[in-house]
């Protein structure tokens, strides 16, 4: 298996470059400005992970292109910044966090399907972001599939397209201090072996 990890400058790329490559798949590792969707065509990826980055999704690269081609066809999951793409794709409004979440951790909850079998909940993960998809904007085609209740307000932790699959996570599942981050990617590479 191959799949492409799109790097937005951040210096946990490499973090989930480890944990793809400990579920023995090939990992191609290219920068959001480095790469155009003509050349991902040409390249046969089996699967794109969109990787976490200090920017915004509307200073991502190739990364809302690639979304836009490839979500129909091949398996993407997006982790933070590659998340909030997903959702900037669609048409979701990409907000400030009203809780600035820089090195902490959370419990959140999960519908115990697809990248979150067999993961209890709740379920502890790591975040470093200071801006989130407005729930209020999510397009009809996505359900929310974890969630964290702050301020009795809910914020999205992870996203999942109702026919294909597209799954964003708004933590960071290469973190030492999110649980079983590897159960999440070997759940996700287990989806793009069955497609």
């Amino acid at each position: 298996m191959k799949v492409c990890l799109i790097d937005n400058y951040d210096s946990f790329t490499y973090n989930v470059e480890h944990l793809l490559k400990t579920q023995d798949v090939q990992v191609e590792v290219i920068r959001n400005d480095q790469i155009s969707v003509d050349e991902l065509v040409l390249s046969n990826y089996d699967a794109f992970v969109l990787g976490p980055g200090p920017s915004n999704p509307s200073n991502a690269g190739i990364c809302n292109d690639l979304i836009k081609y490839f979500y129909k066809v091949k398996p993407i999951l997006g982790i933070c910044l590659g998340h909030q793409c997903i959702g900037y794709s669609f048409n979701s409004k990409i907000i400030r966090a009203k809780n600035i979440m820089h090195g902490k951790t959370s419990m959140i909850s999960h519908n115990k399907q697809t990248i979150f079998k067999g993961l209890k909940v709740p379920y502890h993960v790591m975040r470093y972001h200071s801006l989130i998809i407005d729930s209020s904007t999510l397009h009809k085609d996505f359900e929310i599939i974890a969630s964290v209740q702050e301020n009795s307000e809910e914020i999205i932790m992870a996203i999942k397209h109702n026919k294909y699959n597209l799954f964003g996570v708004q933590f960071h599942p290469e973190s030492i201090f999110s649980e079983q981050g590897n159960k999440i990617i070997a759940n996700f590479l287990e989806i793009v072996n069955e497609q």
